[in-house]
């Protein structure tokens, strides 16, 4: 009911016990003279933010006995209440539970956690794959996947109109378990790790414009390669080679003005499964997982250029892969397992490992943690069933699991931040690999 004085615009509208359940956008178009509104004694219990678009006279609202939902569509209306000079009566919230009684006026807006993520389906990429290595070179975007099936290492370059990975180029590699690319001293290198007819290093050639096979890597000492890292030490590049045979050795090469040499043997006879590169408290370390042992950390020695080994991170054998990631100003290890229990340990002091979380994880091939933004996730793939997100809790110390990931046997999960775009790889043993982009919604809007 609207009250007018002859043929005035309206100054005041009662609207009260309707059961009115929303107010949706542009409610009151017309009503620029509107100085009173009621709407009490309603079902209310959302307004659209653009419920009170064009009351530019209001004075008064009142909201009274209506069944207000205070979440993130809610918002809005406790910051206009913030800003207001419009007078409005205590209003309770009706829900959720926690708030049932509170004043919206009095929530806190910092308490209104409205903002999630996703991460959605970008592009399927119709191959299997064993690894993902994004590099860029040149300023352009590359991400280089081991195909065993194709028998290459296929190289994708990121197209920054359409948005998508397209076929750049293939290295020949009939049995290729990781392509590792290295950007140093302005060149292009591309390790390739091969279970049968050698593994090797090519470069890339720009004058021609394609990988040349530079050298080949000792058969003797890397027999069943299962993961490359590479790194920077004192200005020097380095890759190592962790080599998952009982006869071979986790080798470490240096890269001089001629190519990659041999410059040192770390592991030998330990079916090593993973290593991970790690720089902590200012000294360089290498971790290296084994099928055989707990995983056996090395620190390097400045004075003779080498590894020395350190010790064990706990009693935890037969890990597929290990991750370091940083929270705040602590360290953490991520172990995963094919058997048994997945594990988040926290690293304290030189060689103590306090386990934090243990996640049932049967099938696991790999754990990744990564970070986007302000937000730390980790990426546990499972042979069996779903793989999962998680999302890292600083105040609890811990993960809690976020999303699923309907991809089939993934082998890695890569971050890529590809400029406005922030992208997950994961390539898989069993199917299609898949590309994921991390999507932000506010749910206030």
């Amino acid at each position: 009911m609207f009250a007018r004085r002859g043929s005035r615009p309206p100054r005041v509208a009662l609207l009260n016990s309707n059961k009115f359940t929303l107010i949706g956008d542009n409610a009151f178009t017309g009503l620029s003279h509107l100085q009173y509104l009621f709407i009490e004694n309603n079902d209310i219990q959302a307004l659209s933010k653009g419920a009170f678009r064009g009351l530019k006279s209001l004075t008064h609202l009142d909201l009274r006995g209506n069944a207000l939902v205070c979440d993130c569509k809610l918002k809005w209306l406790v910051e206009w209440l913030e800003g207001t000079n419009t007078t409005v009566p205590a209003v309770p919230c009706s829900s959720p539970a926690p708030l049932e009684g509170q004043r919206l006026r009095d929530l806190p807006l910092r308490d209104f956690q409205c903002v999630t993520t996703d991460f959605a389906v970008h592009q399927v990429l119709p191959f299997q794959a064993v690894s993902a290595e994004p590099y860029t070179y040149a300023s352009d975007l590359y991400v280089a996947l081991a195909q065993p099936g194709a028998g290459s290492c296929a190289v994708l370059k990121w197209d920054y109109v359409e948005r998508r990975l397209r076929d750049f180029d293939r290295i020949p590699a009939p049995s290729a378990v990781h392509c590792k690319p290295i950007v140093a001293q302005e060149q292009l290198y591309v390790v390739v790790a091969q279970l049968f007819g050698g593994s090797s290093i090519h470069r890339w050639d720009t004058a021609v414009d394609k990988f040349i096979k530079l050298q080949d890597i000792d058969p003797q000492k890397t027999r069943k390669p299962n993961d490359v890292e590479a790194f920077q030490i004192d200005g020097d590049w380095y890759f190592v080679i962790a080599d998952s045979s009982k006869a071979g050795s986790t080798s470490l090469y240096r890269l001089d003005q001629n190519g990659f040499y041999s410059h040192q043997a770390l592991h030998a006879w330990h079916r090593d499964t993973d290593v991970e590169f790690v720089e902590h408290d200012g000294k360089a370390r290498l971790i290296v997982a084994s099928s055989s042992q707990a995983p056996v950390v090395y620190q390097w020695q400045r004075a003779q250029k080498q590894f020395a080994p350190q010790g064990e991170v706990g009693d935890t054998a037969d890990v597929q892969m290990v991750k370091h990631f940083k929270a705040g100003r602590e360290h953490f290890l991520c172990l995963s397992r094919y058997i048994g229990d997945s594990k988040v340990v926290r690293w304290e002091g030189q060689q103590r490992f306090v386990e934090l979380q243990a996640l049932p994880s049967r099938g696991s091939m790999v754990m990744q943690p990564f970070s986007v933004g302000r937000r730390l996730y980790m990426a546990l793939g499972s042979d069996f069933s779903f793989s999962h997100v998680y999302l890292w809790d600083e105040d609890e110390q811990r993960f809690s699991k976020f999303q699923e990931l309907a991809v089939q046997a993934p082998r890695a999960f890569r971050y890529v931040p590809a400029a406005d775009v922030q992208l997950l790889l994961a390539p898989s043993f069993k199917a299609n690999s898949v590309v994921y982009r991390h999507v932000v919604v506010d749910l206030s809007l």
